[in-house]
């Protein structure tokens, strides 16, 4: 569902992906960690095309999402192709990035009726199904700023949701909540990774979370994929000594 083949990304001489290679399946979750600066946000970036590839392709669903055919020849792409494939991804921010004059229903339904041609009516319907499934049934008529750091983050989960994705990108998603809050956030994001076929790309500092729901973990050092497996392989007997001294000193903070 994800490939990135080759990718490098440069921020002036900065390298922040080095040529990058790695893929996701239909229906996996898979776990970026690593430390700050090592370019796990970049991906999430590329992936919803707020960044733009210095090299190299990205793939979704099989589509070349960095470049496209014209005139026979492969170019860049644009906008426009870009946005069609942007659609089969969601992304669940740091920040809620909700918008604070609109009550929570209407959050989650301009999306859908604007690029994906819903009409109102449908779109409200999704809308008040997802709210329910995030437990916010009652509460589709406040206000952002109404609600708890956690229940924005629920509105922002049943947004993303919304609009159908094939692939569900998580930012830190719970770095922005209280330590309380953390843990309903994390079984609501599990709950929704066990019961649909989503395709699921995490970066999170919450190593006990990427542990439980991943399928697979990834350990990026320095712009690359240095290593990865199975939850209880990278936790418990990690082969790279770069990802031994990443998870001594996480583990240690946690």
């Amino acid at each position: 569902m994800i490939r990135f083949d080759q990718v490098v990304k440069r921020f002036g001489d900065d390298v922040v992906l080095d040529c990058l290679d790695f893929s996701v399946a239909p229906g996996e979750f898979v776990t970026l960690i690593g430390p700050s600066g090592c370019g796990k946000t970049t991906i999430l970036r590329l992936l919803m095309t707020l960044e733009q590839v210095s090299a190299g392709r990205i793939y979704i669903g099989g589509e070349c999402l960095s470049h496209m055919t014209r005139r026979g020849r492969e170019v860049p792409a644009d906008e426009k192709h870009q946005r069609r494939l942007r659609k089969r991804v969601g992304m669940v921010f740091q920040q809620f990035n909700l918008f604070p004059n609109m009550r929570v229903r209407r959050n989650i339904t301009e999306a859908p009726i604007h690029s994906l041609g819903l009409s109102r009516g449908e779109a409200e319907s999704r809308a008040d199904d997802l709210l329910a499934l995030v437990g916010l049934a009652d509460r589709a008529d406040s206000h952002p700023s109404q609600l708890s750091g956690g229940q924005q983050q629920r509105v922002a989960i049943a947004r993303a949701l919304a609009m159908q994705p094939d692939v569900l990108l998580l930012d830190e998603v719970t770095s922005a909540l209280d330590p309380e809050l953390v843990a309903d956030v994390l079984a609501l994001l599990k709950d929704i990774a066990s019961t649909t076929d989503i395709t699921f790309l995490c970066v999170t500092h919450e190593m006990s979370f990427a542990r439980d729901v991943s399928d697979r973990v990834m350990m990026l050092n320095a712009g690359t994929v240095i290593e990865h497996g199975p939850p209880e392989k990278i936790f418990t007997a990690p082969e790279h000594e770069r990802t031994r001294e990443f998870l001594r000193a996480v583990l240690a903070l946690g």
